[in-house]
């Protein structure tokens, strides 16, 4: 099997649920047949997630086009030090990029807020911190950033989305002392247990991807057994993080019934009572 061909279709679910968090921007095909599939497996309502400047205005259009998706807009952590102290490598999308300083970051941000006004965009993110690969010259961008996000998506009564990688204590730190937004969600959610029960008393949702299904994710399948119902949510992040039995191979939204069918396992429930609240949750999440 072709480790680039697209995964079959699964079995259709029986009752409609939400992709938390897609980039169908990076995804093959277009955005009309990615819905598509999305919809043939009972996967009705994606949230588009920009990750730069491009990525957001990307988001906020292609929700402004199809009533099933919903944006949601950011800098992602790593792409905040890229425009402050430059990108020669040309790391991400954009290419090679000169440094930009603060005012770069400034203007970026004042367009993220812009976006974040808009009807259609539901939410601020992904925002956070990833210290796995940005080092420690990267982290004080990543923090300004991160602020600054958490203070639009208040100021405009929107969720926050956070990217948190390797950085589980400094996120819920900066989150308990900038005051986290009233709708937080924890994509791809990679703590453990412990932390899940931390997420869980301060009301922030935790949205598992087709990680949780990897033989090694143990401490993801023990924190998804332990979050309350409510907090529950379900994302592709594709075209990352496919699920087994498709573990590196393209992902896309109509994979969701794979992941969802595994967290059923692990929570000891049925299929169609997990789908039923996660679709809850997610419109609650995301006010749709």
């Amino acid at each position: 099997m072709s480790r680039t061909e697209a995964p079959p279709l699964p079995e259709p679910l029986r009752v409609p649920v939400a992709d938390s968090h897609t980039h169908l921007d990076m995804q093959d095909g277009t955005v009309e047949e990615g819905l598509a599939r999305a919809a043939a497996v009972n996967v009705t309502t994606v949230v588009q997630v920009g990750c730069d400047v491009k990525g957001s205005h990307w988001a906020a259009g292609t929700a402004a086009a199809h009533p099933s998706v919903h944006a949601s807009v950011a800098l992602h952590p790593n792409e905040a030090p890229r425009i402050v102290h430059g990108d020669p490598e040309g790391t991400a999308r954009q290419g090679a990029r000169e440094p930009g300083g603060k005012a770069a970051l400034d203007e970026a941000l004042a367009e993220i807020d812009a976006l974040a006004a808009l009807a259609h965009v539901r939410a601020v993110g992904e925002t956070g911190l990833d210290f796995f690969r940005t080092g420690p010259e990267g982290v004080a961008a990543q923090e300004e950033s991160f602020r600054a996000h958490i203070e639009i998506a208040k100021r405009h009564g929107k969720a926050l989305v956070i990217h948190d990688r390797e950085a589980h204590a400094d996120v819920l730190r900066v989150l308990a002392d900038a005051g986290a937004p009233e709708r937080t969600v924890f994509h791809c959610y990679s703590g453990d247990a412990e932390m899940a029960r931390i997420c869980a008393a301060a009301g922030y949702f935790m949205s598992f991807a087709g990680n949780v299904t990897f033989k090694n994710a143990q401490p993801l399948r023990d924190a998804l057994a332990v979050a309350p119902t409510e907090l529950v949510l379900v994302e592709t992040d594709a075209p990352f993080l496919t699920p087994a039995p498709y573990r590196g191979r393209p992902n896309a939204p109509y994979l969701i019934p794979v992941t969802l069918r595994a967290m059923a396992e692990v929570r000891n429930t049925d299929e169609d009572t997990l789908a039923a609240a996660v679709y809850d949750n997610t419109a609650r999440a995301f006010d749709f």
